[in-house]
Formats: C-alpha cells, structure tokens, sequence
C-alpha cells in the first residue's frame, strides 16, 4: 500500500504574528464596545438622578434670564419660542457636547447667529430672486420605502444630530435624548410650581 504524503505548508513567524494582531484588535474592538455600552447606560441613567436635575434648573435659570422677551409683542409664540429654545440650550450644555443631539443643538445655534450676521451686513439691498418650488427628490424615495426605514427616518429627524446616522447611533441617541427630555421636564415643571406659589404668596401678603 503506497503511502501518500500530505504536503502542507509551515507555519510561519510571520503568520503567528498577524494571528496574534488579529486577537489583539478583536479583544479591543469588544473592550470598547463594553465600554461605550457601559458609558451609554451611564449617561441615560444620569438623568434621572437629582444632582443632575438641580444642575440643569440652574442652568435653565441663568439661560432664562438671558432670554429677552418685547412685553409689548402680542406674539406669544414668539415667547415662547424664545424660552423652548433656552431650555434646549440649557439641557446641551449639561449634556457637555458628550452626545450628538447636545452638539447639534449648539452648532444649530452658533450657525443661527453667524446667518443673523451675515443678513446684518448685507444689509438687505440686494434683490432676492423668487425661488421655484420643487419637488425634492428624497421625498419621492421616501415614499417608496418599506415602513420600518420611513419610522427610522422619521426618528433620525426628530432627534437633533441624527438625520443622516444609521440605526443604532440613532437608537443609542434617541434613549439619551428621551431621558434628558424628561429630566427638562420635571425640572421645568418644578419651577414653574415654585413661581406660582411664590406669585400666590406675593399676592397674599399684598391683600
């Protein structure tokens, strides 16, 4: 019986090592996947805490106090604007820029002055031309898509910063988001039940 001699190849040093670089950046890949999953847990929890309430009432109040309202403009929409805006500038900056919706909303905000500026200097003499109105191409896509791409689509809008992410970055971002809108919430509730009995007690010891 004739024996067969299987030829296989040796290993190399070479081979080992990038073997080794292989479970050295997969090992890591996980490690930071953990990592970002633990800080992202951590984040969403943070907004519940007191601490954490309290440090956004105090920055909504200093934010407040910046707003300028005009008494005599009848527009309470432009009021109240003006004070919804506050309130998000105040939640992204106890955010500390750590997620895209806090980033977004102060970019939004930085470029929203620089337009202000730049309509300033112009001055206004130019003749604007009348645009045409369009038809927008993604909006005709978006018709056709299949109803779970439309709801993340709708979701990636309505969360600042994530209009052009993909799923999970939206998911991780609409939870930290949602979180910290229910904090702005009971914070703003809070402070508007201490107003109105400080109102109600002002109005007591006067009568």
């Amino acid at each position: 019986m004739a024996s067969t001699i299987i030829s296989s190849s040796p290993v190399t040093n070479s081979d080992r090592s990038k073997r080794r670089k292989k479970k050295k950046s997969a090992a890591a890949a996980a490690a930071a996947q953990q990592f970002k999953q633990a800080e992202g847990s951590s984040s969403h929890a943070r907004w519940r805490t007191e601490s954490q309430q309290q440090i956004y009432s105090s920055k909504l109040i200093q934010a407040l106090s910046q707003v300028q309202l005009n008494p005599s403009s009848p527009s309470a929409p432009c009021r109240g604007r003006a004070v919804r805006e506050a309130a998000d500038r105040a939640l992204a900056v106890s955010a500390r820029g750590r997620s895209r919706w806090s980033r977004a909303i102060l970019t939004s905000r930085i470029k929203l002055k620089f337009r202000k500026q730049q309509r300033r200097r112009g001055g206004g003499g130019g003749i604007s031309r009348a645009r045409k109105p369009r038809v927008s191409v993604l909006r005709l896509r978006g018709k056709s898509l299949p109803a779970v791409q439309r709801k993340v689509r709708l979701l990636g809008r309505l969360v600042p910063g994530c209009k052009k992410e993909p799923l999970p970055v939206i998911l991780e971002e609409a939870t930290d988001y949602i979180a910290a809108l229910e904090m702005q919430v009971r914070a703003m509730t809070a402070l508007a039940d201490l107003l109105s009995g400080s109102n109600q007690a002002s109005a007591g010891s006067s009568g």
